[in-house]
Formats: structure tokens, C-alpha cells, sequence
């Protein structure tokens, strides 16, 4: 950083810039626990039993912060720090798989407002009638992708309708992608002639003539089918920069899941992320529960989850992935 051409390049001085305050920040918090515990330590040599109140109170205030330090090692991912996109679809169901898209989205725009993260949203089709056929957020802020990698999945949800007339219960599910939106993608290198690039009105926001132009881009990969659409940005180029940014994402993902399959194969435990699998339950009806399927997590606090309070569900996540991983090492070694 104190090289003369460090700042010639803004945007990657910037990130860099913004990693080492992080990681000032992280030291200074970790110095600061050992001050404390050597401060309690000095006090409890006094024997002193006036102040056995006082020392319990700082110790248990100082375990709650210690314990979300903590928290954050467990982001031992090369992309944790990066910013998310998570896109969500609806499942076949009509209205109500519409409604829970539409209730999943809000689920995540809670739990990223509670973290003070900011949401762009991208994308979306909105259905005709209630809810959300599709949309596509980018979510900005530290361990964005960290936390919400653990959502990737097909998510159910069992209630009693409020579009059956007749109050049966319904079981309907939505799928989550999420990826890490990589800062530098000038090495993935992708053939145009692989490129299919429709323009469309777009419907989002993004200033007075975003209505009436083909600024909406959509971008279809032929060989692997994905799509990438990008309608809220202020004109076509800006669109098309972000969606192919996202694409380049997206195919690099794929590369690094091919190898976690592989691995996760090897240790019995792959499961597809397609739709036959779902990873997490959310029983409204004739009981509350919301339950984890990969990590056995569950709580009876379905209104809480749907609110956004989501990390005891990331934090079991994080636990278990760094589990398996922890495992397959060791089967390697021996």
C-alpha cells in the first residue's frame, strides 16, 4: 500500500484498502478480548468478594462478544468476503409458489437489513396476480456471501393456502441460487459466439426513460443454458457489463462445484442442489417448525425465520461444511 503505484488502479487500491482496515479492525477486537481477560484476571486475584458481581457481568458481556468473533472464523472460504447474488424461482404451484418467493425474498431482504448490508435488486418477474415469478439481489456487505451460501437450495414450505377457498393444505417450493459476484473476472474467458444477447423493456427502476428503451439485457451461455438477466441498471450498457459479469460468476461456480462434488462423492455425503432436493423445511401447518435437512438444525419459530432470523441456521451450516471438510482431510491422510 505504500508503493507510489499502488493507487494507479482506484478500484483494486480501494478493495485492498478496505481489506486492511478490516483486518485492523479484527486485531484491534482480538487485543482488545486479551486486555479484558487480563484485566478480570487481576481483579479476581483480589479476592475481593464485593466485586464478584461486577466480574461476572463483564464476563458473561465479554463470552457474547467473544463468542461472535468466533462466529466469524468459521468464513474460511475463498469467496466469503464477496459480495452475493442470490437469485430465487418459483417452483410449479401457480399462486402459491409465487407468494413464496415472494415471502423468501422478503425473509432475506430482513436478514440483510439487520446486518446493514445493501440490496440491489437486478432482476425480477413479477406474477400476474400475487407474488414473484423470479428476481435476481445483489447483496453488498462484509461476509455477504459467507452467511448466505448456506441458503443455496431448494427451499418447501407446507401451510393452509390463503388462495384455496377451501383451506386445504399446500406444499410448495422455491429455489435459491446463490453465488459470489467475483471482482475480477477478466480471466474467465467466454467465446462470443457462445453468447445469445436479447434486449427488452425493462420494468425495474433506473431513471424517467428506463420504460420506454431496450435496456433490459438478458444473456443466455448456449453451452450450459444459463441465463443472466439484468434489467435495472440505467442503460443497456451498464445492464450488459453487470449481466455478463454475473455470468462469468456463475460458470466459475460451476467449475468449483464440479470439484466439491467430486470430494463430496468420494466422502458419500453429494447431493444434487437441484429441485428433488430440498434443504430446508417450513412446516406452517398443523404444526410450527423449521427445520434444516443437511444440518439437523430446527426451531419452532417459523414467524421469527420468515422475519429474517436466519444466522442460528447459517451458523450450523458453516459448522457442518467446515465439518465435512475437516473429515475428508483426515480420511485423505490415512
Amino acid at each position: 500500500m505504500s508503493s507510489p503505484d499502488f493507487w494507479k488502479d482506484q478500484e483494486h487500491a480501494q478493495r485492498i484498502s478496505k481489506e486492511a482496515s478490516e483486518l485492523r479492525e479484527e486485531l484491534f477486537t482480538w487485543e482488545g478480548f486479551l486486555k479484558e481477560i487480563s484485566d478480570l484476571e487481576e481483579l479476581a486475584c483480589l479476592g475481593d468478594e464485593s466485586l464478584h458481581d461486577e466480574i461476572a457481568t463483564k464476563l458473561v458481556d465479554l463470552e457474547g462478544r467473544f463468542t461472535k468473533m468466533e462466529f466469524a472464523t468459521l468464513f474460511a472460504g475463498s469467496y466469503d468476503k464477496d459480495t452475493a447474488i442470490v437469485a430465487i424461482h418459483a417452483g410449479s404451484g401457480g399462486t402459491e409458489a409465487q407468494d413464496w418467493t415472494q415471502m423468501l425474498t422478503r425473509m432475506y431482504l430482513r436478514f440483510a437489513e439487520s446486518k446493514h448490508w445493501q440490496v440491489t435488486v437486478l432482476s425480477e418477474s413479477r406474477a400476474e396476480d400475487v407474488g414473484l415469478k423470479s428476481i435476481t439481489l445483489r447483496v453488498q456487505g462484509r461476509w455477504a456471501y459467507g452467511y448466505l451460501k448456506s441458503e443455496a437450495g431448494v427451499h418447501r414450505l407446507v401451510r393452509i393456502s390463503p388462495f384455496d377457498a377451501e383451506k386445504m393444505r399446500h406444499t410448495t417450493f422455491a429455489l435459491v441460487e446463490v453465488i459470489p459476484e467475483l471482482e475480477d473476472v477478466s480471466e474467465i474467458d467466454i467465446d462470443p459466439k457462445d453468447l445469445r444477447v436479447d434486449t427488452f423493456l425493462s420494468g425495474g427502476k433506473g431513471g424517467q426513460s428506463v420504460n420506454t428503451t431496450y435496456s433490459a439485457v438478458r444473456i443466455v451461455h448456449l453451452p450450459t443454458n444459463i441465463a443472466v438477466v439484468c434489467q435495472n441498471e440505467r442503460s443497456q450498457l451498464q445492464n450488459r457489463e453487470t449481466a455478463m459479469k454475473i455470468l462469468k460468476s456463475k460458470l466459475h461456480q460451476i467449475q468449483l462445484k464440479e470439484q466439491e462434488q467430486k470430494k463430496a462423492q468420494l466422502r458419500g455425503e453429494y447431493q444434487s442442489a437441484e429441485w428433488g432436493n430440498q434443504i430446508r423445511s417450513y412446516v406452517l401447518h398443523p404444526y410450527k417448525l423449521v427445520k434444516d435437512h443437511r444440518t439437523d438444525y430446527e426451531t419452532t419459530d417459523a414467524e421469527g425465520v420468515l422475519e429474517g432470523a436466519l444466522e442460528p441456521f447459517m451458523e450450523h451450516y458453516l459448522r457442518y461444511e467446515l465439518e465435512c471438510s475437516s473429515r475428508f482431510e483426515q480420511a485423505n491422510k490415512n
